[in-house]
């Protein structure tokens, strides 16, 4: 679980740096390209078998899923790689208080204060000042939401699906998605969206190329890593120390000339890894996201 966490802040760094010179849209397209090519061989080589029944949540698995990728390539670029990726793991937070609203689960006295602790540390992240704007927090956040709404989904998708068709889902949305991104930001660009309307820019130089290579590599290292994981240890514990990603995260910004968090921020970070290993250790089953076979 350590080398996942690396693996996927590596991913998140690779971005920030793609960044620079392409848009979020074009990032998002070519970290799913990588990742459907090594799927599909799976299945390939190893059919999936699997009951099915339920296409429209599937399909909304992997729209949600995508949007969800967008805004947190577009919180690396306007909040940094640590807050964004503080933002990103509040999701098992946001899960444990969607499970009650939504499906109606029972939530213990642990998970509870939990959720207590884990948005009481988003306070002390969620701080907007003058150089990072309201909306930049806002989407940050919303791709922790996205996330958990994600997540949910394949709580209901599992049961019916292979693992692999509920990953192919969600690599297609984000391929296809991007594309009609880009067409749409070609021919009617919309500067207040963004975060969801972009252009494409062809790689000028071999360094480019490697860099989209090595974002969708990462991404799958570490799905494959979370994935071995999960498989041989206890979830809680493996969920614990997937919370190093935000310590990863901060000293490859640190790095790449971001600056140290706030003692305010700092607080914030502690707090949220804090809530969000006590969900983990609350609940007797985590459900692991796509989960590669």
């Amino acid at each position: 679980m350590l080398g996942a966490a690396f693996f996927f802040s590596l991913t998140s760094a690779i971005s920030k740096w793609l960044g620079r010179d392409f848009h979020i849209v074009q990032l998002v397209f070519f970290r799913n390209i990588v990742g459907v090519v090594f799927v599909l061989t799976s299945i390939w080589r190893r059919p999936v078998h699997q009951q099915g029944g339920k296409l429209g949540l599937l399909i909304f698995r992997g729209v949600v899923g995508t949007l969800s990728l967008y805004m947190l390539f577009y919180a690396i670029q306007t909040l940094g790689l640590g807050r964004a990726s503080t933002y990103q793991y509040t999701y098992p937070i946001f899960l444990a208080l969607l499970s009650w609203l939504l499906i109606g689960e029972t939530l213990n006295s642990r998970e509870w204060a939990a959720i207590f602790v884990g948005f009481t540390g988003i306070l002390f992240v969620f701080r907007p000042d003058l150089s990072i704007s309201l909306r930049d927090n806002a989407l940050g956040l919303g791709n922790a939401l996205l996330t958990a709404v994600s997540y949910l989904s394949i709580r209901q998708l599992g049961v019916v699906y292979d693992t692999r068709s509920i990953i192919l889902s969600f690599m297609l949305s984000g391929i296809v998605m991007p594309i009609i991104s880009m067409l749409v930001g070609t021919y009617f660009p919309m500067e207040h969206l963004d975060f969801l309307i972009g252009t494409f820019t062809w790689p000028t130089n071999i360094y480019q190329w490697l860099g989209f290579l090595a974002l969708g590599l990462t991404a799958l290292m570490g799905q494959r890593m979370l994935t071995q994981s999960f498989t041989y240890d206890k979830a809680g514990r493996v969920a614990a120390i997937g919370y190093s990603n935000i310590l990863f995260s901060v000293l490859i910004g640190f790095f790449m000339g971001e600056a140290i968090p706030s003692f305010s921020m700092l607080t914030g970070m502690l707090l949220i890894v804090a809530g969000g290993v006590m969900v983990s250790f609350a609940k007797k089953k985590v459900i692991v996201a796509d989960k590669v076979k």
